[in-house]
């Protein structure tokens, strides 16, 4: 266990967190995750090979992801984080963890998620970035155009922390990249049996990917910009 806390409400009121309600209600804070725990976070990152979002198996992961896992899924954390964009109990939902290491250019058109999600986090573990557009997650005004932004974009670099509350206007995404993106993705759903549907189709999926990477990347190549799927 690390001695350090790894997530602290407290450190949400840090004078450059965003929180906005309109369109949509979201919270962006940054430098959330202690740098002592960098390079173990680094360490005990799961090796994944294959591209796109998996669900969290504690026995491919060393103990500084299970320990900010843990963090990132309390009740007490979630009920925190909650209040901010306005959701009672945030903590009372069950919740669902899938991990990214690499993702290619078919990942992040532009969505709002389906509605048995109440709310989405992200914690993102990327030593560095670099200096384009690529990749970087923005909150949109439009599920058609992906310039049409409500705040800046944020970069996926270590520490960065976003969370939104899922509504029909809740639009985001990213322009295409093709690379390491290391992400840890928390979604409380509105019901256990909605954790087990989900969890199988992630499973389901990263078999197919296992066997047919190649295919999946072919086909997100040449994605457009503003390319958008509903749900």
């Amino acid at each position: 266990m690390l001695a350090t806390p790894l997530l602290d409400p407290a450190h949400l009121d840090r004078p450059d967190t965003l929180v906005c309600h309109e369109p949509f209600s979201f919270l962006v804070a940054h430098n959330q995750l202690p740098e002592s725990a960098r390079s173990d976070l680094d360490r005990d990152f799961p090796q994944y090979t294959s591209a796109g979002f998996f669900p969290f198996d504690e026995k491919e992961c060393g103990p500084a992801i299970r320990d900010l896992v843990a963090a990132a899924t309390s009740p007490a954390f979630a009920s925190a984080v909650g209040a901010k964009l306005g959701i009672d109990n945030l903590g009372q939902y069950p919740t669902l963890v899938t991990l990214m290491r690499n993702m290619n250019k078919r990942h992040g058109t532009i969505h709002t998620d389906s509605k048995s999600k109440i709310a989405t986090a992200l914690i993102y573990l990327n030593p560095s970035w670099h200096d384009t557009s690529d990749g970087c997650l923005r909150f949109l005004a439009k599920i058609d155009d992906i310039d049409a932004t409500i705040a800046p974009e944020v970069k996926p670099l270590y520490g960065e922390f976003v969370i939104f509350k899922r509504a029909d206007n809740s639009f985001h995404g990213h322009l295409p990249y093709e690379g390491e993106r290391r992400v840890i993705q928390v979604a409380w759903l509105t019901s256990e049996e909605e954790k087990l549907r989900k969890t199988q189709r992630g499973l389901a999926s990263r078999f197919f990917k296992n066997i047919a990477g190649g295919l999946d990347r072919k086909f997100g190549a040449n994605r457009d910009r503003n390319a958008a799927h509903r749900g």
